[in-house]
């Protein structure tokens, strides 16, 4: 025999070179059992994992390697028994070595019978899979883990996808948000699931083709239920493939984010009409300003065409002031206008029934159409009390029933309709919920697209031809509604035509009226104004009409000359003056002077505005910027 070396073995025979091969295997026990059990041979690895020597283990029956369990229940000779009758027996347990302790064996018994068939005994081969046995443990346990969380979660729909998109498995989730159960859809194909516009466009597809191509899909789209709703879904789809690279299918997770893609439509309708509130009230404030200014500049002018037209002699000079006199009109109308846009315009407010005020005003609705347009004017069964000025509601509504026949060059339908509304939680335009009554105007005729739509209430923004409008009528609308504590939406489609609603809030009670007293005039006048050409105007117009005039450019100056005279009679002083003390506070600080001193306020801005921010005015008599001299000569008649 040679060394390890390679020298080559010699002399050995065939049946020592097997026993030696066998004895030396250190990996398996191999060893050898007589028809009865008992062990009668034994090798190294045997010994390494069993923990005998040969000559302890030798002659003892192989069931010392079961555990009490199995002995009890037979199992060594069921082993010896089903090996003997099949010609085979394999098994995987626990087994027991000489220290007690239990490792996880793979066992195989073969019979071994001489060529007359005759059964001499047993081969038996053990390994120790205990390592590999607790790696199969903890991998179950990592699925069956991993299987729990996935089936309790319920938040998302989890499930696996074949390569062909054929469904194979189904969460908990799944089941809550699209309503199948596992048994009504694994094997179904995952485009059931998708909407029929997407299914028209291959989606399902073009999604799996995605993910297998990128090893990722992800989108948010409408997806079906089992009862048809649809729902708004965050969907995640990634490839699974093996080691290979080879795909295996593809995992699916599918959130309902319907509530929260209606708060963020919500968040986004509320910021815009944020935005829009913002600008039309800083658009507003900047008109209301421009419309003050502006009304100097006419109470100027029509002052001054007051006192000309005193003077005047010829008949050609008393046509120019007329002329001058009509454009001072329409100035003051356009100031007007502007300042109801604003909501700067003071409202004579009483409570209405619309259906009344509505009625007494449709020969004029009627005669703004055409022949060519068939009016529909609905009113309301019961119509609520509202609280307005029905001046400027029958010019609202004019104005709105003019814009609607314009609309519709060709004919059309035309409708009014009153209904009572109650709102709820979802807000309609700016408005709160509660009772309303809404005002429609509808027509057939071009609509306006959103763009349009958009900036219809800006002052001054018009789609008519030059000349054919000022782009006023939907912004004094506005203002107008917006001041009564209401709003205006507008619903129109292109080509299809428009609604304008107003809504006006309900408030108590029944319609009534109110009732403006008057009284006569006074003899001397300080006035007070820091606008040198409105204070000249203001004082030739008081000389025109036969009072005596004084005259101060602020508050303190004229303080002094009501402590110094006692003869004045009637204070008129404008209100906004821009230094020290403006012309409420004079008229208070007057009044304590001089108990019964007349006085007249005069403002471009409206009395609430002027409330706002000075205070209580209601105790003084109120004219407009620019006045005229019959409105004057009402004012001194209230304070008579």
């Amino acid at each position: 025999m040679k060394t390890e070396d390679g020298a080559q073995l010699c002399g050995v025979g065939e049946e020592n070179r097997f026993e030696m091969l066998v004895t030396s295997i250190r990996d398996y026990a191999i060893y050898m059992l007589n028809p009865e059990g008992v062990i009668n041979s034994w090798n190294a690895g045997a010994e390494r994992f069993k923990g005998y020597s040969a000559q302890e283990i030798i002659g003892q029956h192989f069931s010392v390697f079961y555990t009490d369990e199995d002995r009890r229940s037979g199992k060594p000779a069921r082993a010896l028994q089903t090996a003997r009758e099949q010609g085979k027996f394999e098994d995987e347990g626990w087994r027991v070595r000489r220290d007690g302790t239990r490792f996880w064996a793979s066992v195989v018994v073969d019979p071994i019978r001489d060529s007359s068939g005759k059964l001499l005994g047993f081969a038996k081969i053990t390994r120790d899979i205990t390592e590999r046995k607790a790696n199969e443990e903890a991998l179950r346990e990592s699925e069956d883990r991993f299987r729990l969380l996935v089936q309790g979660v319920t938040d998302y729909a989890i499930y696996m996808i074949s390569p062909t998109g054929v469904i194979t498995n189904w969460n908990a989730g799944a089941e809550r948000i699209k309503g199948y159960k596992r048994d009504e859809i694994v094997g179904s194909n995952v485009a059931v699931f998708y909407t029929e516009e997407d299914r028209a466009k291959d989606m399902p597809a073009q999604t799996l083709a995605t993910a297998a191509t990128e090893g990722r899909f992800e989108q948010e789209s409408w997806r079906v239920r089992r009862d048809g709703t649809r729902f708004w879904a965050h969907v995640v789809v990634d490839a699974i493939r093996d080691e290979a690279g080879k795909l295996l299918g593809f995992a699916k997770v599918t959130r309902d984010i319907t509530e929260r893609k209606q708060a963020a439509e919500a968040l986004e309708r509320a910021n815009a009409a944020l935005f829009q509130s913002q600008k039309m009230e800083a658009i507003g404030q900047l008109t209301g300003g421009i419309a003050h200014d502006f009304n100097n500049l006419l109470a100027v002018i029509s002052s001054s065409l007051d006192v000309l037209s005193t003077r005047a002699q010829k008949h050609a000079d008393t046509k120019v002031l007329d002329a001058m006199r009509r454009a001072v009109e329409r100035g003051a109308l356009m100031t007007q206008q502007l300042l109801s846009f604003a909501r700067q315009q003071p409202l004579k407010v009483e409570k209405y029934d619309l259906n009344s005020a509505i009625s007494s005003f449709e020969p004029v609705l009627r005669r703004a159409g055409n022949s060519a347009i068939e009016m529909d004017i609905r009113l309301g069964p019961h119509a609520k009390t509202v609280s307005l000025d029905v001046a400027r509601f029958e010019a609202a509504l004019l104005n709105l029933v003019v814009n609607a026949r314009d609309a519709m060059p060709g004919g059309g339908k035309l409708a009014v309709v009153v209904e009572n509304v109650e709102l709820g939680a979802v807000e309609v335009g700016n408005l709160a919920p509660g009772a309303y009554v809404r005002v429609s105007v509808s027509d057939t005729g071009s609509g306006m697209p959103p763009a349009v739509v958009a900036r219809a209430f800006e002052p001054f923004f018009t789609t008519k031809e030059v000349g054919k409008g000022t782009g006023l009528g939907l912004s004094q609308v506005y203002g107008f509604i917006a001041q009564s504590g209401g709003d205006v939406v507008i619903d129109s489609e292109e080509g299809t035509g428009s609604t304008v609603s107003m809504y006006l809030p309900v408030v108590e009670g029944v319609p009534d009226d109110r009732i403006v007293a008057s009284n006569d005039g006074v003899d001397t006048v300080l006035i007070v104004e820091d606008e040198p050409d409105v204070l000249d105007v203001a004082g030739q117009l008081f000389r025109s009409i036969g009072y005596e005039v004084t005259t101060a450019t602020n508050g303190i100056e004229a303080m002094g000359i009501l402590e110094r005279r006692t003869d004045i009679d009637l204070l008129f002083t404008d209100v906004v003056m821009p230094k020290g003390m403006n012309g409420i506070q004079l008229a208070r600080s007057a009044r304590e002077l001089r108990p019964g001193l007349r006085v007249i306020v005069a403002s471009g801005y409206p009395i609430p505005a002027l409330r706002e921010q000075y205070g209580r005015i209601e105790d003084f008599a109120f004219v407009n910027k620019p006045y005229r001299l019959a409105e004057l000569v009402k004012a001194l008649k209230a304070v008579a």
